[in-house]
């Protein structure tokens, strides 16, 4: 077999290896030692050459019992080193919090005095932040003169890294730097995203801006009580740098109206400010290891559990090991007690209590034959009446439970009563305590319902402005979830009918299978087979983000030269 074939080897505690190789040794030796006792005891009994004629001197199967005992811990030892080999894919369960990075894209970011300048500086703590906290959803703002949203609340590290290499000065259009505007972005971010973990805004940025002190106070003081934790991080250096700017193929040093080359400098007293005025944390520019204190600060905030997209890692084996050595002790031990125990005599009756129980359970089993139908069941045959009225007994019962709510609610859009289910839909939506599968599949319903208000003849959406809002509801519905899951079909394709106006006839597809758990419940799939397949979904979709993104640029640079003159 060629070498390099073999899978990579490696183990999470390498020197325990010694182990495996002493403990054969020692268990060897002791059983020897207690081999020659035996013979010693025997000795003072009677005469060596009349012993084998009284007792068992030795034991026939003592030496294949001492190999396998040998085997059983050289097994064992190997197994407590954590042998590792092959790769799996899998997905990974684990609790993270809700956080936006506002990262400050103005000009004064350029500067060099911290290597090789203040932007390419956070992006490095950023990435390293990431890294720390997979399970979070993070989302990225960059901001100058204005802020712009980069990325919603994601899990996506593609997405995040995507926009983190393409940022610059260019792409917030607006000069200036307003940290008021940053913090109150991030706040409307955070507050309209769902699900039960705390949320936690991270600026970024050198502190140097054309804010009143009050205005910063007062956007960091309204992000604190609407519970938002406010972290600031403070980049570059008192002394200041100058800023090269790009004129063509020549670099030259960033100028002020009247001709002065202009000097940036980190300014710590509006950041400190902010933070004090959240009670958040302030983090200054010349403290070492920000991501790690970053982290640190958001340690205390409540996690909500999440499954990450899967991974590739090196596969424990330990079980492979430690499941013959316990084969083995069995086998081991189960011939010591044949040798010795008599055999007992096998039961040819079945035991009383035993008969009395199945006696007793068959009429409970007969019983169970006359319960009324499940409501998943009928409406899985397409019984839709007679699952709503099912599921609105259940309600009117008492069970308000977010499953419960779901269930009716999407048995409502089976019945064509829309808004009805809707709003049912977007109470589960924004509950916090409801499963997140169960959270994830009102979302896409809620969408859904949205988008066939919109897309029906006949009812109140005929008119334009009711039917516009319909489909933004809709939109952002699926680009909300989208943002979750960027992988689900059904969402994409909902969500590439919800940008068509005006739409086709025909209806796409949404979610099913009330009262099933939400494993069970399947999607219903697209049925406009005029659309677009989808690879050309992608492509619109791609399309449109790049419209959006054009037109905000275009929105920003429309912006007046900012208070002072101040432009980086």
């Amino acid at each position: 077999m060629n070498v390099s074939a073999l899978p990579p080897l490696r183990f999470d505690a390498p020197w325990l290896l010694l182990a495996a190789v002493l403990l054969p040794v020692v268990v060897w030796w002791l059983r020897a030692v207690r081999q020659r006792q035996r013979r010693d005891r025997l000795a003072r009994f009677a005469d060596p050459s009349a012993l084998p004629r009284l007792v068992q001197i030795t034991d026939p199967d003592e030496r294949g019992r001492t190999r396998r005992l040998m085997l059983v811990v050289l097994l064992a030892g190997a197994a407590l080193a954590g042998p590792r080999w092959g790769l799996a894919r899998g997905p990974v369960s684990a609790r993270g919090i809700d956080m936006a990075i506002a990262i400050d894209a103005s000009l004064s970011m350029m500067a060099p005095d911290e290597r090789p300048n203040r932007l390419e500086r956070v992006k490095q703590e950023v990435r390293r932040l990431r890294a720390m906290s997979q399970a979070d959803r993070v989302a990225l703002i960059a901001f100058a003169g204005r802020s712009y949203i980069l990325t919603p609340l994601t899990s996506d590290d593609g997405a995040i890294e995507l926009f983190l290499d393409n940022l610059d000065p260019s792409v917030v259009g607006q000069a200036g730097s307003s940290l008021a505007r940053a913090i109150r972005q991030g706040t409307e971010l955070l507050l309209a995203s769902d699900g039960s973990a705390d949320r936690a805004l991270v600026l970024m940025t050198d502190g140097e801006a054309f804010d009143s002190i009050a205005d910063v106070q007062a956007a960091a003081t309204e992000a604190g009580t609407k519970g938002i934790s406010l972290v600031t991080v403070g980049f570059g250096t008192t002394a200041g740098s100058t800023i090269p700017v790009q004129d063509g193929s020549v670099t030259r040093d960033k100028r002020d109206d009247e001709g002065n080359v202009v000097i940036t400098r980190y300014t710590p007293a509006l950041l400190e400010a902010a933070a004090t005025a959240a009670n958040g944390t302030f983090i200054p520019a010349d403290a070492s290891d920000k991501a790690t204190r970053v982290r640190g600060a958001l340690r205390a905030l409540r996690t909500a559990r999440r499954q990450l997209d899967a991974r590739e890692d090196h596969v424990p084996r330990f079980r492979w090991l430690l499941l013959p050595a316990l084969l083995l002790l069995l086998y081991d031990t189960w011939r010591l007690n044949r040798r010795r125990a008599p055999r007992a005599p096998r039961a040819a009756t079945l035991p009383p209590a035993a008969l009395t129980l199945w006696l007793a359970a068959l009429p409970l089993s007969l019983l169970s034959c006359t319960q009324p139908p499940d409501p998943a069941v009928l409406f899985a045959e397409g019984n839709v009446g007679a699952a709503l009225a099912a599921y609105r007994a259940q309600f009117a019962a008492g069970d308000t439970t977010a499953r419960t709510r779901y269930n009716l609610g999407t048995a409502l859009l089976g019945a064509d009563s829309l808004p009805e289910g809707a709003e049912l839909l977007d109470v589960v939506r924004r509950d916090g305590t409801a499963e997140d599968e169960v959270r994830y599949r009102a979302r896409f319903n809620a969408g859904y319902a949205a988008l066939q208000i919109g897309r029906t003849p006949g009812t109140p959406a005929a008119d334009a402005s009711v039917a516009a809002a319909s489909f933004a509801a809709a939109r952002a519905a699926y680009r909300a979830l989208l943002a979750d899951r960027p992988g689900d079909a059904d969402a994409k394709w909902n969500y590439e009918l919800a940008l068509r106006a005006p739409p086709p006839p025909q209806g796409g597809g949404g979610g099913g299978g009330a009262g099933k758990s939400p494993d069970e419940q399947p999607d219903q799939k697209p049925q406009d087979q005029g659309g677009l397949d989808q690879r050309q979904a992608e492509a619109l979709l791609n399309s449109a983000a790049r419209e959006e993104r054009d037109v905000q640029g275009r929105k920003q640079r429309q912006g007046r030269t900012p208070p002072g003159g101040k432009d980086w």
